[in-house]
């Protein structure tokens, strides 16, 4: 079993948060405005969708390199749907452009990388997600 561990502390005179893994941090806020944000960050939905687009990229670079492929140019958008009280995300389209260097087709690479991506597996299969306090 692998596991991945992220911490997020608040952020001194803000009401944002900021989060680590390892050596990388990133900013967490509401827009500005929003319950006290002042849009130094992503927020959550934003994040779930980088996080379903980020895991997809990476996956396309490990399947072009166990394939001996090389990618020239990656551009995925991810539109994340939410509705509802509490508001939660409802859908994610996930649409990839993709194009390999020596002009071969990229689908088996696009298809691949989708069939394990960590991110949206874990999504469509409904992972468990629990609370606890320290």
């Amino acid at each position: 079993m692998v596991q991945s561990i992220v911490e997020l502390r608040n952020m001194a005179a803000t009401e944002a948060a900021v989060g680590w893994a390892g050596g990388h941090t990133i900013v967490v806020d509401r827009p500005e405005g929003k319950a006290g944000g002042l849009g130094l960050g992503f927020n959550g939905g934003q994040l779930l969708g980088l996080a379903v687009g980020g895991c997809y990229c990476n996956d396309l670079r490990y399947i072009a390199h166990d394939l001996g492929v090389e990618i020239g140019d990656i551009a995925v958008t991810v539109q994340l749907e939410l509705d509802g009280a509490p508001l939660v995300a409802t859908n994610a389209v996930l649409s990839v452009r993709c194009t390999t260097l020596d002009g071969s087709d990229p689908q088996t690479l696009i298809d691949r990388a989708w069939s394990i991506c960590t991110v949206a597996n874990s999504l469509n299969r409904g992972v468990p997600t629990t609370l606890t306090v320290f």
